[in-house]
């Protein structure tokens, strides 16, 4: 069994409520890459993104209610990894953590950037280095302060991406269906199968798409490391597990096939942001700002999920005496601040 396991939480605090869980999984989950990038994976397959997204779905589903029996059973830090140590090999689980450290390091990274360009969107003569240091230390004293500061910021992130998206969908069906925004003429269902049939890029496009909406669904693995600070863990990931799939299902496909049904999905590079667009069809003055806010929030959303896993892994290993001992040190806030400032 693992090292740790008479102690799985390494020390930290309980104080993430269910609900704070369930919103960072879902807010790790649902990225920029919804609002900015959905039109690359359509073009990879049309309108049968909808059931590549579906596919996906169900898989994860399987692995999360695995994951969620595991975690129900020995709800620590960074359990995922303590499960490839116990049931592979501790070498399976030391590249686990290692492998989740690097990945949000890069993605910490990328976040940060993207959120230097969304800035100069107000202050195009912002030099990037100032707003990236900004949102850095920022996002730091956050996490510095307790993990409960880090689940309530990463609430309201998540909860602004659901509430846009939620709008998004409703705006979505009432042009459809109802001609909003399109002098009462409603749109209907044929963009999805007009412009080259359902299934445009054949099976080989059709199993690309699922490779890049893998991809997309990462962040859900969140549960596994807010696990070790959860305040009634065994509640809290019943419940997050029950709804956290359905609920990415419905907006991630929800989203989608509304753009996919307004548009012409082969238009869709000319479109720029379908969110955009959408909310500027039905006359929502300054749709841009409302969505560059967004993605804004999105993607700090992002670099502090990034902050807080890669840093508690980083303490995870030192618990578990791979790595050195002054990264499981905790402040007097009860969170590994040395971890976290070393990432």
């Amino acid at each position: 069994m693992s090292k740790n396991k008479d102690n799985i939480n390494g020390g930290l605090n309980r104080s993430l409520s269910s609900g704070q869980m369930e919103m960072i999984a879902l807010g790790g989950t649902i990225g920029v890459g919804l609002f900015m990038g959905s039109t690359s994976t359509i073009k990879w397959t049309g309108p049968s993104v909808l059931l590549a997204y579906a596919v996906v779905g169900v898989l994860l589903y399987a692995v999360m209610r695995a994951l969620g029996e595991m975690i129900y059973i020995t709800p620590g830090t960074g359990s995922f990894a303590d499960y490839a140590t116990d049931y592979i090999h501790p070498l399976a689980g030391y590249l686990t953590k290692w492998s989740n450290i690097f990945q949000y390091i890069v993605v910490g990274i990328s976040e940060v950037i993207a959120v230097t360009q969304y800035l100069n969107f107000w202050w195009p003569h912002l030099p990037d280095w100032i707003s990236g240091l900004v949102v850095v230390i920022t996002l730091t004293l956050a996490n510095l302060a307790s993990a409960k500061a880090y689940g309530t910021l990463e609430f309201y992130f998540a909860m602004i991406k659901v509430v846009t998206i939620i709008l998004m969908i409703i705006i979505g069906l009432m042009v459809i269906f109802l001609g909003l925004g399109n002098n009462w003429h409603a749109i209907g269902l044929s963009n999805l199968w007009k412009h080259g049939g359902f299934f445009t890029g054949g099976f080989k496009g059709f199993m690309f798409s699922l490779s890049i909406i893998v991809g997309s669904y990462q962040g859900i693995e969140l549960l596994g490391i807010t696990a070790g600070e959860a305040e009634n863990p065994k509640h809290a990931i019943v419940a997050s597990v029950k709804s956290i799939v359905w609920r990415i299902l419905i907006f991630y496909i929800g989203a989608i096939f509304v753009i996919v049904t307004i548009y012409p999905w082969n238009q869709l590079a000319a479109v720029g942001s379908p969110f955009v667009e959408t909310f500027t069809k039905v006359g929502i003055a300054g749709a841009a700002g409302i969505i560059n806010f967004v993605v804004l929030t999105a993607a700090m959303s992002g670099a502090n999920s990034g902050i807080y896993s890669s840093s508690r892994m980083l303490f995870k290993l030192s618990v578990d005496k791979e790595a050195p001992s002054i990264f499981s040190k905790l402040s007097k806030h009860v969170v590994p601040n040395i971890a976290i400032l070393t990432i």
